[in-house]
């Protein structure tokens, strides 16, 4: 029997990983078997363990990969306010609200993630405290510490706006929100970039 190389595994993994993400952001950690997981990568159950060791060490690489490709899609934005102006509009809008399973990892598995274990809980903590960073950069390029406070209330403005948008069932209701949430952290950006 052929055994593949390192490529072919790391390829393997990444695919899992990659597929994993989509899946768990769609239908949450709880609601996702290995089954499913392994099926949506076009592999069988038993090749799950040739890449992890348990369903906890998957959902601890799908969260660091997430928030991953989350901070280098942010650090991709036109630079400074400007930037954060376009994160807002586009986190906050119909599209990514309808389309969880490619959208933010926090807004999607927050409730999840509290409940992970450690590694899990590390891998969010070390992607969301880049991300605040990327905030706090482009708030304030000369002193990015000093916006420390205001980059994490836009954070969690930004993922309790998805979250309250996707749990209500009324779609006006919900487009009011996403609004809201816009003026809101846009205001806030506003406020926290004019500050001396």
């Amino acid at each position: 029997m052929a055994r593949y190389g390192r490529e072919h595994k790391e390829a393997t993994r990444r695919r899992i990983v990659e597929t994993a993400g989509r899946r768990f952001k769609q239908d949450g950690i709880d609601g996702s078997g290995i089954a499913t997981l392994m099926a949506d990568a076009g592999l069988t159950n038993g090749a799950f363990y040739a890449h992890f060791d348990s369903k906890d060490d998957l959902v601890a690489a799908v969260v660091e990969d997430q928030l991953g490709r989350q901070v280098s899609e942010f650090s991709e934005l036109p630079a400074g306010v400007s930037g954060l102006e376009v994160l807002v509009v586009e986190y906050l809008s119909p599209a990514h609200r309808d389309h969880c399973d490619l959208g933010c990892p926090s807004a999607a598995l927050l409730d999840e993630i509290g409940r992970c274990n450690g590694a899990t809980k590390d891998g969010y903590a070390a992607g969301a405290m880049a991300i605040v960073d990327e905030i706090c950069t482009r708030l304030k390029p000369d002193d990015p510490a000093s916006a420390r406070g205001t980059a994490f209330a836009l954070f969690t403005m930004l993922v309790g706006s998805m979250q309250l948008a996707r749990a209500v069932s009324d779609k006006e209701s919900s487009d009011s929100i996403l609004r809201h949430g816009v003026r809101s952290a846009q205001d806030m950006i506003r406020r926290e970039a004019n500050q001396q």
